[in-house]
């Protein structure tokens, strides 16, 4: 959905208009609300935070399993290394 001219409004109309405004966004609009002429907040439905919020977490969900995917990938090649041994090889390099 794009954010056009009409959803974009200063604090003090939004402020003196937020019944009509609230609706809208009830009905699927987004607002932007400005302050001194820059973005402050964002008005979206509840409902619709709630679905953004639901792809954020599957979004990292997907990140995290191709990343575990691709550490399975590195031992079955043998792309492996010690723990404690590069641990300690990292503290030795601070200390250098």
């Amino acid at each position: 959905m794009e954010i056009s001219t009409y959803d974009v409004v200063s604090l003090s109309i939004a402020q003196e208009n937020f019944p009509e405004l609230a609706e809208e966004v009830k009905a699927g609009a987004e607002k932007i609300v400005t302050k001194n002429g820059e973005n402050f907040i964002a008005m979206i439905d509840s409902n619709r935070l709630d679905y953004y919020h639901k792809l954020e977490r599957e979004r990292i969900h997907l990140l995290l399993i191709d990343e575990s995917s691709k550490g399975l990938d590195d031992i079955t090649a043998g792309r492996v290394k010690d723990a404690r041994s590069t641990i300690q090889s990292i503290k030795r390099q601070r200390i250098d």
